[in-house]
């Protein structure tokens, strides 16, 4: 299930190929679709190109443009041979998206296998982790929690750090159902004042579960429950910053002041008595930041995925807790040594563990999941839109000054390695949703051509206003486009029943075709696009002496960012 290893040499040419690419064709990955009318941007590709691709059904788009594994490739023209050498790099150089196990199958079945008897309810995760937690979120915590747990067996660690931990889903399963000592850290307090919430919940279920069951290794509450921390994590300062934010407060009980969340509510039953370990750090370090929700991580060529997955999912994810071996406890400059994990990185987060993880000596492994590629800062982006900057009150000393990308040297001297704010969101995108979208010929895929459409009309008026935020129209592809666009103009405050010619309007519709063709043509450059920026990190990693692995360990089709960065250090 792991993506072949690389050495340090075929990680640097395999760089320097992705940098050329996307650098040759950064013309289509930093456009925006909804200027396809304003840009005039299907002039812009190769008039041979034009000519084989306008008269492509969504099918056929899907089949000979975007599905890497379609094996019976009818073409019902000659298509040039620069068309096909686009297509066929940017398969090639991308990392694989899937398992091994998972490779050549159809992207018609959306959910994995063990939502196949229920679609809400994972049949390999325990129901007192279910609670709460949406199928896509089910999937996740428990193959991330169980890599998790190999990596703390294979480097001898009962301690985890959650950053970005949220309402706290992967905390508990690493905590009450895989028995590991767990300090979880989260910038929004009123998600760590729900993890508490939930933590206690749990508790209250787990008591029930031992009466019915007598189940008597069930460990009690001062023994099992997580830490957790409500703090913001300063991307530029140091290790031994984080270690002190991480420790620099004393638990609180339930019943007494939390962080800036919700007041709580009194649990029934005894589950308000137990003792839930909440932590606020100070206000130098806590923000309402979003980017403190995830995480990066990296692998090794010494993996502790020595067996399946799949294969010990089912003997680690009971509904009957693990026995843990000690208290929750936050990791300090004489405490045990941790692995970091974190569930979906977003923005220089990911870069800031991946630091922390090669800086720090108590940190032994890492594991994370990336996203958010867009809010990474660069030399020509160092304040990307979405991008939440550090608290005005912070007093942290500040020692780093790295951007998110690239982190490596070897990517900061490739000519051509810049990647743009346009094309890194766009590798956020879900290929294979659109896939299947293109397939059922779905009536969503207008949604891109109506946008396209609107923006020339809000042009004609304003032409300063460009690519205005429009928050989501629903249903927009059930409208006719003169009520989307009444609907959008006010959004803009422009008048809503501004006229719009007719004739102009029809002329733009028939060239909703063209509009899907180019944007899968921009999309089939967002998995190359993601390649890089986790290639960079790799090579990062080794350039400090670490190996790593890139597991893709979602279903993509059910978890569009699915690739887990695995690393741990060799001794000494």
């Amino acid at each position: 299930m792991l993506t072949p290893t690389l050495s340090a040499g075929q990680q640097r040419d395999l760089s320097e190929r992705l940098s050329a690419f996307l650098s040759h064709y950064s013309h289509v990955s930093d456009s925006y679709i909804i200027e396809f009318f304003t840009e005039d941007l299907w002039h812009t590709l190769p008039d041979t190109w034009q000519q084989v691709l306008q008269d492509l059904s969504y099918p056929q788009i899907a089949d000979l443009l975007l599905d890497a594994a379609h094996g019976d490739r009818r073409y019902p023209s000659v298509w040039p041979l620069s068309l096909l050498a686009f297509r066929a790099t940017a398969h090639a150089l991308a990392f694989p998206r899937e398992c091994g196990r998972e490779q050549g199958r159809t992207a018609s079945s959306v959910k994995p296998e063990e939502f196949q008897e229920n679609q809400s309810q994972s049949s390999l995760l325990g129901h007192i982790f279910r609670k709460h937690v949406k199928p896509k979120k089910q999937h996740e915590i428990r193959k991330l929690g169980t890599l998790v747990k190999r990596l703390c067996e294979q480097t001898d660690c009962s301690s985890v750090v959650d950053v970005g931990s949220g309402q706290g889903h992967l905390t508990r399963f690493l905590s009450f159902g895989l028995g590991l000592s767990v300090t979880a850290i989260e910038a929004d307090h009123t998600l760590v004042a729900m993890a508490s919430r939930f933590d206690q919940q749990l508790l209250w279920a787990l008591e029930k579960e031992k009466q019915k069951k007598s189940c008597s290794f069930l460990v009690p509450a001062s023994q099992s429950s997580p830490r957790h921390v409500a703090g913001w994590v300063n991307p530029k300062a140091s290790w031994e910053a984080f270690i002190k934010q991480l420790s620099a407060a004393d638990c609180v009980s339930e019943g007494s002041p939390t962080p800036s969340g919700p007041s709580k509510k009194k649990l029934r039953g005894s589950e308000h008595e137990q003792s839930t370990c909440v932590v606020q750090t100070p206000s130098c370090c806590a923000s309402t930041d979003s980017d403190s929700r995830s995480l990066d991580s990296e692998s090794t060529s010494q993996h502790p995925l020595n067996t399946s997955v799949e294969e010990s999912s089912a003997e680690n994810c009971c509904s009957c807790v693990q026995p843990v071996c000690q208290e929750a406890v936050c990791p300090q400059e004489n405490s045990p040594d941790f692995v970091l994990t974190g569930l979906h990185a977003c923005g220089d987060l990911s870069a800031t563990l991946l630091r922390h993880f090669v800086n720090c000596p108590h940190v032994r492994g890492i594991t994370s999941v990336a996203c958010c590629y867009m809010k990474i800062t660069t030399k020509e982006n160092p304040s990307p839109p979405g991008r939440v900057a550090a608290p005005q009150t912070s007093s942290q000393e500040e020692l780093h000054s790295e951007f998110g990308y690239p982190m490596s040297s070897w990517v900061r001297g490739l000519p051509g390695h810049q990647l743009s704010y346009k094309a890194r969101e766009g590798a956020c995108h879900a290929i294979e949703d659109y896939v299947r979208r293109l397939r059922e010929e779905s009536e969503l895929l207008k949604t891109h051509c109506y946008r396209a459409m609107l923006e020339t009309f809000i042009r004609d008026t304003r032409p300063d206003l460009r690519r205005a935020g429009i928050q989501t129209i629903k249903k927009a592809h059930l409208l006719p486009f003169t009520e989307y666009a009444r609907l959008g103009l006010a959004r803009v405050s422009l008048p809503p029943e501004m006229p719009l010619d007719p004739e102009r309007v029809e002329a733009m519709l028939r060239q909703q075709s063209r509009v899907v063709v180019y944007f899968s043509l921009s999309l089939l450059l967002a998995p190359v696009v993601e390649t890089l920026v986790l290639l960079d990190r790799m090579i990062y990693l080794q350039e400090n002496g670490v190996d790593s692995q890139l597991v893709p360990l979602f279903n993509p089709n059910f978890s569009p960012r699915n690739f887990v960065l695995v690393a741990l250090k060799p001794r000494g």
